[in-house]
């Protein structure tokens, strides 16, 4: 027979992950629940309000014929203005909290993002000057895809030490690539014609969902659900990743395999963001953040929590940008100012808990 205290300390710790486990099932009706509530009122909401029973009407007529209770205009507004923008949000939302996630699993540190490690700069190079040279949208996600696949083999070859790759030159090494590529993006502005293509650019990088379209969506779409669902799918390899390289090698054969086509994943789908709304930073850095604190560090989990997370945050990032002033807000400065300060704390959390050194 067990003594008390064993048989206490068993109870209490059985006790925890019984609340836990409950705690994870009612998450997933939870974040559905403010996903759609979320994008209920955002279709309500802006320079035009509707009333969110004619927004309901208005979405459920597509389904089911019911007699008009709202006006045309009101119509062309919920399904022709918001609805694109409030799909393009979500989408990069969850693209972009995917990729961190990805990022800081097989980093095996939650202070990895695309933002830190030079993806998105690389992607920005890589949009800006196709939209110098050419206005095809293949040819800017195409490019934006290269530059960023490209900024991430270089952050990734230059952090290696000894066969492993520690938080501190992850950062240093994004650090200098950032500065490479933006220092290639100021003389794309510097040689661009400042009355056609200088506003293109600089409006463009600045992140903005302002242009959305459905043609936006379906070109966002496709790379993001393709991206995220090889990432989903490699949910056990980033588990196992995360434990390390020593302890992985024994476990997995062809980590390095796995690792590079996690990393092709994460720079499609931060390419196809980039390409359809420009330069949104911090996302995947603070979401993934915030959903290993409601999940854990389980990527079966953590992956979709972070996606559908995500999407929450950018809708909403995306409501404050278009109400908060008379003038549209551009969303990139929004999660900036928001991200920035999250990084700082974490940076300095990780420092306490010796992290950096690693």
């Amino acid at each position: 027979m067990k003594p008390a205290a064993t048989r206490s300390a068993t109870d209490s710790t059985d006790d925890e992950l019984t609340v836990r486990s409950r705690w994870k099932v009612g998450l997933w009706p939870l974040l559905i629940t403010i996903f759609a509530g979320s994008a209920l009122v955002s279709l309500a909401i802006g320079r035009f309000p509707v009333p969110v029973s004619h927004v309901i009407g208005i979405l459920m007529a597509n389904v089911i014929p019911a007699e008009p209770f709202w006006t045309s205009t009101e119509e062309r507004v919920v399904e022709l203005i918001r609805m694109p923008r409030i799909l393009l949000a979500a989408l990069a939302g969850a693209g972009l909290a995917v990729t961190g996630a990805a990022l800081q699993g097989i980093f095996r540190n939650p202070l990895v993002g695309p933002q830190i490690i030079g993806v998105s700069s690389g992607a920005a190079f890589g949009g800006a000057f196709a939209i110098l040279v050419s206005e095809s949208r293949f040819l800017l996600i195409g490019s934006a895809f290269a530059f960023g696949m490209a900024a991430m083999i270089i952050v990734y070859l230059i952090s290696r030490q000894q066969g492993r790759a520690s938080i501190l030159m992850l950062v240093l090494s994004g650090i200098v690539t950032s500065a490479f590529f933006s220092a290639l993006v100021s003389l794309t502005k510097f040689v661009a014609d400042p009355d056609d293509k200088l506003p293109a650019i600089v409006f463009w990088l600045m992140g903005s969902f302002a242009s959305a379209s459905y043609d936006k969506v379906w070109l966002i779409a496709l790379p993001v659900v393709i991206g995220s669902t090889l990432v989903y799918l490699l949910r056990f390899q980033i588990n196992v990743l995360s434990l390390g390289d020593e302890e992985a090698g024994t476990l997995m054969p062809h980590i390095e395999r796995i690792r590079w086509i996690v990393l092709a994943a994460v720079a499609l789908i931060s390419a196809a963001v980039v390409a359809a709304a420009g330069i949104i930073g911090w996302v995947g850095l603070v979401i993934p953040h915030f959903a290993r604190m409601l999940t854990g560090p389980d990527h079966r989990v953590l992956i979709p929590a972070a996606a559908v997370i995500g999407a929450i945050y950018l809708i909403h990032v995306d409501n404050l940008a278009r109400t908060a002033i008379a003038a549209e807000v551009p969303v990139g400065i929004i999660t900036a100012l928001i991200g920035a300060p999250v990084f700082a704390y974490l940076l300095r959390r990780a420092a306490n808990k010796g992290w950096t050194n690693e």
